[in-house]
């Protein structure tokens, strides 16, 4: 995780992403969310910000980029990164939730179903959730 912030001048969306496709490839997808979610929430009270953390935001991401860890065998971030372009778009995930549901107080709290389009990995019959709900 070094490699990260040493190459970092600032950190960016873009370094977000590698960190959580290095937590993903060491540990699993399922543990790396708790494991950025967490690291997420104790930056964010360190520089006095509790309220910028966003559960739905943080397990989304990593569930994308987990996603797309697994289908993807290359051993470098760059090159990764490159086969992904769309997870450097700060805004991916507008393509799958409104605004206003990730500005929610449950969305800040808890998982959120995306309510404009299912993930890549969830079913095509499964209908996008036109309500906040939250669960695991």
């Amino acid at each position: 995780m070094n490699e990260v912030m040493a190459s970092a001048e600032r950190f960016g969306h873009r370094q977000h992403i590698y960190l959580t496709w290095l937590a993903v490839r060491r540990y699993g997808t399922t543990p790396a969310i708790d494991l950025v979610s967490n690291g997420i929430q104790d930056v964010a009270r360190y520089q006095g910000a509790p309220q910028k953390y966003n559960a739905t935001v943080s397990r989304a991401w990593v569930e994308l980029v987990g996603h797309h860890a697994k289908r993807s065998h290359v051993a470098d971030f760059d090159t990764f990164a490159e086969q992904n372009s769309a997870l450097l778009d700060k805004r991916l995930l507008t393509r799958f939730y409104r605004s206003s549901t990730l500005a929610s107080d449950t969305a800040r709290t808890g998982w959120v179903e995306p309510d404009l389009q299912s993930f890549p990995w969830q079913s095509p019959d499964t209908p996008p959730q036109h309500g906040s709900r939250t669960g695991s």
